[in-house]
């Protein structure tokens, strides 16, 4: 008999295409884009704080216009420096966007990826208004699915060993209310670490590798914020199991 994949060899269709999207962005800008054409490519979809200044706008220094301010929120994401970053981005999304792509199916994931990204742009642009340095890099969504499945993983029966779980209803098990969750001291010290590691890049300004990037760490809070607020309009998942599973076994 043939025995069952473990979930870790059975990743939704969702979170691969993603990553898809990931590679063919970074060697669509390796290799086929000259400098030029991929200065012109990040003016267009990252995001770059100093399209919202309006003395920039005045001067007609980005391109894009209205459509671009509203784009980029979304479209920076996809977009990585090197290797080692989109590395280690989807070495976190693969495990945390599969946990929260079997929970909450293909459309709600995209839009969860989306508002999140959207949200850790907007951290951004709150610390850094009228900064022309462009932000690109799924970290804020990758940080909005660690923070959206800490509010179902660390359940019992939850997904919280992804590689050992055969059991695909550990992904739906009915999620705890926030405050109930924030009183888990697992989910308390996961928050503290990843607080913790985030405060540091913003406070040392550790670099990434290569010269001149840098962690947008404000970019990270906001999305993780976001995942952890935002999880339960986007669950699909009932939060309360009812008391009676069947309403035959009731006595007649």
């Amino acid at each position: 008999m043939t025995q069952p994949r473990e979930p870790i060899f059975n990743i939704p269709a969702v979170v691969i295409g993603a990553l898809a999207v990931f590679a063919a962005v970074y060697v669509l800008r390796a290799f086929l884009l000259t400098d030029e054409q991929d200065l012109d490519f990040l003016l267009w979809f990252a995001f770059i704080p100093a399209r919202y200044d309006t003395t920039v706008l005045l001067q007609g220094g980005l391109p894009g216009g209205f459509g671009a301010q509203v784009w980029t929120f979304v479209t920076y994401a996809p977009i990585h420096a090197d290797l080692a970053h989109i590395g280690m981005n989807s070495l976190w999304f693969l495990p945390f966007g599969s946990a929260v792509a079997r929970r909450f199916g293909p459309a709600r994931f995209l839009m969860f990826f989306a508002v999140t990204a959207a949200a850790g742009a907007c951290a951004h642009l709150i610390a850094h208004a009228g900064e022309v340095f462009p932000v690109i890099g799924a970290s804020a969504s990758v940080s909005g699915l660690m923070a959206a499945a800490t509010r179902f993983a660390f359940q019992p029966r939850g997904p919280i060993a992804l590689w050992q779980q055969k059991d695909e209803s550990a992904y739906h098990i009915p999620a705890l209310p926030l405050l109930t969750a924030l009183r888990d001291p697992r989910i308390l010290a996961f928050l503290a670490v990843w607080f913790g590691l985030n405060l540091l890049f913003g406070l040392g300004s550790a670099p990434l590798v290569g010269e001149g990037q840098t962690v947008a760490w404000e970019a990270h809070i906001g999305g993780f914020l976001a995942g952890l607020l935002l999880f339960s309009l986007f669950d699909p998942v009932p939060r309360h199991t009812p008391l009676v599973e069947d309403s035959d076994d009731l006595p007649q």
